[in-house]
């Protein structure tokens, strides 16, 4: 796998993880980098190169190195990948869309949502053996293009965990029973310690690690330094070497200290709490971060992808469903990610109006018409009828 495209991946992965609020939430940066790299490709300037610097790729190259990423996961025994391309039935393609997105990737769309949207949830929840299944897209007439990114992973934990009903006695969740998880392994380099960030490797069975972390900073520091330590798995001190460096009770990094065990040789004990996350995102909430400003503006009469479409064309949604379960005997992810292309409105003439909005107390009356005899008058000081 290109090493290039890993540091971008983990790159884009790193700098969203800054931008995340506080609390359960997951995303998914390889599920997104292959859509921008496409994009990038596909893209007139300025957006052409405010996409590439997102994805961290040579805008000439993007879409070919997506296509080889998705290629590339295909080797992996627990990891599936797929992109996919659906295009209105209506929109005029470029002579050089098949340079930007490959022909055997391509569907088509109606412009329904009832024909349309079964099929791409369908196609979301075959490549995410049903973990997702819907699409993160609202199609509409003016929809013209949908391209998409898809993610599943599942692995089995070479060593599982045991299952129990825990009360914490301290910490910010002290008083709350949890459903817990807890193993004993003899592989203490399992465990590194990154300065003020502690690292803790679970092994899959095949070739899938989940790497967790916990550190004295604030969650956007402690999520770039996991994936910072992610990228340098032989850095940090080993758990061999952390183990001498005190007496029982010693605190030796973060969520890590000095036990006793009556195993014939020192060993690591890890509990945690099994974990569900799943999310939404809306990627166009962070349209600079992702390279997104430019497309998803105004596209005027030449549009913004003239590589794909000479309708003129802008993102007009960006969207990201994603879990992430950890378990006692495994762990297991998906990523659905979407991009719908829009075009362009065209312009209309308008003229002037008189808008009228009661929106505050109001009077009323009815009359006979010809002789103005009133039948009933009253006032309205709220409205009546909710609207649910």
């Amino acid at each position: 796998m290109d090493a290039d495209v890993v540091r971008a991946v983990n790159d884009l992965t790193a700098r969203w993880a800054r931008t995340l609020p506080a609390g359960n939430t997951v995303v998914s940066g390889l599920g997104l980098w292959p859509l921008l790299a496409i994009l990038a490709t596909a893209a007139d300037e300025p957006g052409r190169t405010e996409l590439a610097q997102a994805a961290g790729v040579d805008a000439a190259a993007g879409s070919r190195d997506a296509l080889s990423l998705v290629r590339a996961i295909e080797g992996s025994a627990d990891l599936h990948a797929a992109l996919g391309v659906w295009v209105n039935e209506q929109l005029k393609l470029a002579e050089t869309f098949d340079s930007v997105v490959p022909a055997p990737l391509m569907g088509t769309l109606t412009g329904r949502a009832a024909v349309d949207k079964p099929k791409l949830d369908a196609w979301a929840a075959e490549h995410t053996s049903d973990l997702i299944r819907e699409m993160p897209v609202e199609i509409n007439p003016d929809v013209m293009l949908v391209l998409a990114s898809a993610l599943s992973l599942r692995t089995t934990w070479v060593r599982p965990f045991t299952e129990q009903i825990k009360r914490v006695q301290a910490g910010p969740w002290a008083g709350s029973r949890w459903h817990w998880l807890e193993r004993v392994d003899s592989d203490l380099d399992a465990v590194r310690r990154y300065d003020d960030l502690t690292v803790i490797t679970v092994r899959g069975d095949a070739d899938v690690d989940v790497l967790l972390g916990v550190g004295s900073g604030s969650q956007p520091e402690v999520l770039a330094g996991l994936l910072g330590a992610a990228a340098r798995p032989a850095d940090g001190l080993p758990g061999s070497a952390l183990i001498d460096q005190g007496e029982p009770g010693t605190e030796l990094a973060p969520g890590v200290k000095v036990g006793q065990t009556t195993a014939p040789r020192p060993d690591l004990k890890l509990t945690l709490p099994s974990f569900n996350v799943e999310a939404e995102h809306d990627l166009l909430e962070l349209r600079e971060l992702f390279g997104l400003t430019t497309v998803t503006a105004d596209p005027g009469v030449r549009g913004h992808f003239s590589a794909i479409s000479p309708v003129p064309l802008a993102v007009g949604q960006a969207k990201q469903k994603v879990l992430a379960r950890f378990f006692a005997t495994g762990f297991e992810a998906a990523a659905v990610t979407s991009m719908a292309m829009v075009r362009a409105s065209m312009p209309t003439r308008q003229a002037r109006r008189l808008e009228v909005a009661l929106d505050q107390p109001f009077a009323f009356t009815a009359v006979l018409r010809e002789s103005r005899l009133p039948i009933v008058a009253g006032w309205v000081a709220t409205p009546t009828e909710p609207g649910d």
